[in-house]
């Protein structure tokens, strides 16, 4: 899918009143960030949609950095932080345009980034090991293939899901510190709701 079709698809969805994935940041997010991450890290949020994880993050203090396919979810991610009273730099692009810049973040953030086929998944693993910093830390969400049997989000195609020996093999370059399969019940807005087949990992560099 190209950027100007990934738009489209995402504005159909972000173009409603409600937010679709909820306010609430990702309970993994939250447990791995009080664990790993400190206020002024510069962070990253890949596809941070209507910016429930990125405005979470810069209340938090840290200078955070997003971008989003959808200017209609972008659109609605900046309103979300002025009502919050954080500032978080915002670019409206997808992972192959984005900016990525060499050895700037302390920390990247991938939540639910389920949309990228092999190709494209392998390529944002090799922009997110470079844009670390060295000892910068990955976060990452997403679903496993058992999650076709509950259908309560996430892509229905399995070559777009997540299984412990692939993201293994993405992550050879970095050093393991959390890797978990497991399932638990979200209530992440209309879209992530109800008991779901996850996958979490803390990577670093």
């Amino acid at each position: 899918m190209g950027f100007s079709d990934a738009t489209h698809f995402w504005n159909q969805r972000f173009d409603k009143e409600e937010f679709i994935f909820g306010k609430e940041p990702n309970e993994y997010l939250v447990l791995q960030t009080r664990k790993y991450l400190k206020p002024n890290n510069k962070v990253l949020c890949i596809a941070d949609g209507e910016g429930r994880n990125g405005v979470w993050l810069a209340k938090q203090g840290m200078q955070v950095v997003g971008f989003d396919a959808s200017d209609i979810a972008l659109r609605k991610a900046k309103q979300f932080a002025k009502d919050n009273q954080v500032e978080v730099e915002y670019s409206f692009s997808d992972t192959d345009s984005f900016d990525w810049q060499v050895n700037v973040y302390d920390a990247v953030i991938a939540i639910f980034i389920q949309f990228a086929d092999p190709p494209m998944r392998a390529r944002i693993f090799k922009q997110i090991y470079q844009a670390l910093k060295p000892a910068g830390i990955l976060i990452l969400q997403g679903y496993t293939p058992k999650q076709l049997e509950y259908k309560t989000g996430g892509p229905s195609l399995i070559e777009h899901l997540y299984t412990e020996q692939m993201i293994r093999d993405l992550t050879q370059e970095f050093e393991i510190l959390d890797l978990r399969c497991y399932e638990q019940e979200l209530n992440e807005g209309a879209r992530h709701a109800g008991m779901s087949a996850l996958l979490g990992l803390v990577a670093k560099k």
